[in-house]
């Protein structure tokens, strides 16, 4: 049998009593008030509740957000007038319902798979639901089966791992907000094996993390081709007003199936290779490309053909192998120049 459900109207009801009107007041103020730095004033959290249909004074407001900046982490700056109201900066992120156990442990997850690849702005707004999820996990009844999933599940890297460069905080909340919102940028720049710096200005068009180390993909000045410049070398940077231009068809899925990302310059070939029979044997299960095609003969050897990017990271990847494996043919299918490390 369905469970039936009663939706409350949005403001004052006169057949509610007056103590339940007054908490479904106070909830709504609570959403309204935004975390610190932001901050609202009792006139445009009147306005806001007004046009929610909720009728209050002044007076009745100024006191309402007394009380409740006894019971939760509110903050008032009086610094100037109108006083504004924030949700203290580090103030425990809440709601109803209350955060289930799936959710906090995606929440969890996310902070650790995403914390380099979102604005550092979205990451500060964020903090509060990734303490909460921590507070839910932590708070688990025995046995903790949610939390113990984080020490169950871990990301393992095919290659000799590598400590990621320091970042400036500075440097890396800049460019993030820069290509958050679509902004040139001026940067100082130091090339890898140099001592001098180079003034660039920038039209940052991605973020690519490519293992360790973190890179914006920009079109330096009005140059219509675009380059990879590795955050850890920007010393300074600060975003313009001055909107960012993108090339016409700009796609950083397509530059990624080029190759781009693994130092090449956009070629693709078709490459076939002939493998010992132990050596080659993963690629049954982790394809090279979409196109691969694998032939086994009867002496053991195994015949890969597929359509790759043509990139130095392929030829490291082959030269891994040794003579256990031999390039027996390569022809050029697609050239198309997008870049380039520095």
């Amino acid at each position: 049998m369905p469970i039936s459900r009663t939706t409350l109207p949005l403001g004052q009801n006169k057949h509610m009593p007056s103590n339940q009107d007054t908490l479904y007041r106070h909830w709504h103020m609570l959403r309204l008030i935004p975390r610190y730095p932001g901050k609202v004033t009792t006139s445009q959290l009147r306005q806001s509740l007004g046009n929610q249909g909720f009728e209050v004074t002044a007076r009745t407001l100024q006191r309402d957000l007394q009380e409740l900046s006894r019971l939760f982490p509110l903050t008032v700056d009086e610094r100037e007038k109108p006083f504004g109201w924030s949700w203290q900066r580090d103030a425990r992120s809440f709601d109803l319902p209350g955060m289930t156990i799936p959710e906090a442990l995606t929440w969890a997850m996310a902070e650790q798979h995403l914390k380099t690849m979102l604005p550092v702005s979205i990451m500060e707004h964020l903090l509060p639901h990734f303490q909460a999820a921590r507070h839910r996990l932590d708070g688990e009844p025995q046995p903790k089966h949610g939390r113990a999933w984080m020490d169950k599940v871990r990301t393992v890297p095919p290659n000799q791992p590598l400590l990621p460069p320091q970042i400036s905080e500075a440097v890396h909340r800049e460019i993030s907000n820069a290509l958050l919102h679509e902004k040139q940028a001026e940067v100082r720049y130091r090339k890898k094996g140099q001592e001098q710096i180079s003034i660039y200005r920038i039209h940052p068009l991605g973020l690519i993390q490519r293992g360790p180390v973190i890179y914006v993909y920009c079109r330096l000045f009005n140059y219509e081709d675009a380059r990879l410049l590795a955050l850890h070398r920007i010393e300074e940077a600060k975003v313009l007003e001055e909107d960012a231009i993108y090339p016409e068809g700009f796609n950083l899925d397509s530059m990624a199936e080029r190759g781009v990302w693994n130092f090449g310059a956009g070629e693709k070939i078709q490459i076939t290779l002939r493998f010992t029979a132990e050596a080659g044997e993963h690629l049954k299960e982790t394809l090279l490309s979409g196109d691969q095609e694998i032939e086994e003969s009867a002496d053991g050897f195994l015949t890969v053909k597929a359509t790759v990017p043509d990139t130095p990271q392929l030829r490291w990847w082959i030269r891994g192998f040794g003579d256990q494996v031999e390039i027996q043919d390569e022809i050029a299918v697609e050239k198309s120049i997008e870049g380039e490390m520095n």
